[in-house]
């Protein structure tokens, strides 16, 4: 299987197809720490292999600092699968299943993609530094978005009129 994937501001998976706002960047901006963003937007296209069709899959996305630990995305609600949350009570991986059929016309040998849109809000970063967004499948990594969360740097506005 194969995987692509964009950091966005907004993702929407309809038809069979992702409606995406704002894609294409890897860094979070901020004046302060603790910060939390509003939204990110999380696009996933899975290329199913023919022999990888009409079985069930488990996709997980996690998000980790530079030191490899897994960053807490939100609150666990109550019954939330032990496997999803950390000791603290929190969401610490999204995960989920799928499987894909092969339809009639679907010649042999043809990969399917499965779109998947994910948006996470209220996301808390603790420290500036390099963060990475981990995609993987059945267990297996398939890609790694790299995360930057910096601090704006803001310059002084000039006193006077010149």
């Amino acid at each position: 299987m194969n995987v692509d994937a964009f950091l966005a501001d907004s993702v929407v998976s309809a038809e069979g197809k992702l409606y995406v706002q704002g894609a294409g960047w890897n860094t979070i901006y901020t004046t302060n720490f603790p910060t939390r963003h509003s939204r990110v937007g999380i696009g996933v296209l899975v290329r199913v292999p023919w022999m990888a069709t009409n079985q069930t899959h488990t996709l997980d996305i996690t998000i980790e600092n530079a030191d490899g630990h897994l960053i807490n995305l939100s609150e666990a609600p109550a019954g939330a699968p032990p496997d999803v949350t950390s000791d603290n009570g929190q969401i610490n991986r999204i995960r989920g299943n799928f499987n894909v059929g092969r339809p009639p016309a679907l010649p042999a040998g043809d990969e399917q993609i499965v779109p998947i849109a994910v948006n996470i809000d209220g996301l808390v970063f603790d420290a500036p530094g390099a963060y990475s967004l981990v995609i993987s499948i059945d267990g297996t990594e398939l890609e790694r978005l790299p995360l930057r969360i910096a601090f704006l740097v803001q310059m002084p506005q000039a006193v006077g009129g010149r």
